[in-house]
């Protein structure tokens, strides 16, 4: 499987120049633990996660060093601290070194960058431009979707969750268009399914897929 297979594609995003207070309310909006920063062409610049808001003087959390400490620590760690600590717009708290990966990453090489660079999720890009994110949580998703299966993902697997994405991204009645599914053949692993009456309407449109005969209803964080 691949980064194409699981990456959730409507992500949110912030510009460098956006307040970092309003960033932050995109992450508590949308529950997610990360945000990547595009300019204005869509190309992505760098991204602004939980670990970059941590040390902030709003909420008395910033970096002080002894005296001593602060006269050998080098000038850029200082004015980097500085930055994230008080810097109001995106740009100057994010992270601008961005380890990515493309649409055709195998899960595997994801699961290595999760692992040596202590990550929780990885952009992924075309052409320099942004087109989705892998999370953890979503490795997690595909490996529920193949336990105890013994047969290969294939071609056909993702023929049909690209169907089902555009089938419910054309629907008024639902935002799930922007979530997430995972498909194995020939089941169907929606990450949240709604309310009772969008449910029964979710199922009707994934069942009516031709290759799908099985929806599976489970609840996962999108990143």
């Amino acid at each position: 499987m691949r980064a194409i297979d699981v990456m959730v594609r409507e992500v949110a995003t912030v510009h460098p120049e956006t307040d970092v207070s309003d960033a932050v309310k995109l992450l508590a909006e949308h529950d997610v633990s990360a945000l990547p920063v595009v300019d204005t062409t869509g190309n992505l610049v760098g991204i602004l996660s939980e670990a970059d808001l941590i040390r902030r003087v709003e909420i008395g959390t910033e970096k002080r060093r002894p005296w001593w400490l602060e006269a050998v620590t080098g000038a850029n760690t200082l004015a980097e601290d500085f930055a994230k600590s008080h810097g109001k717009k995106v740009g100057e708290a994010m992270t601008g070194e961005v380890v990515s990966v493309s649409e055709e990453t195998p899960l595997s090489e994801i699961a290595g960058i999760f692992e040596r660079k202590r990550i929780k999720r990885v952009p992924v890009v075309k052409d320099g431009k942004l087109v989705g994110i892998v999370s953890r949580s979503n490795l997690i998703q595909a490996l529920a979707s193949v336990v105890g299966r013994v047969d290969q993902h294939d071609e056909t697997d993702r023929q049909i969750r690209l169907e089902v994405m555009s089938r419910l991204e054309q629907q008024s009645w639902t935002d799930f268009g922007s979530r997430n599914i995972t498909v194995i053949r020939p089941s169907l692993g929606p990450r949240r399914l709604g309310g009772r009456a969008e449910r029964r309407a979710l199922l009707a449109l994934a069942e009516s897929v031709p290759g799908v005969s099985r929806v599976s209803d489970e609840m996962m964080a999108a990143y």
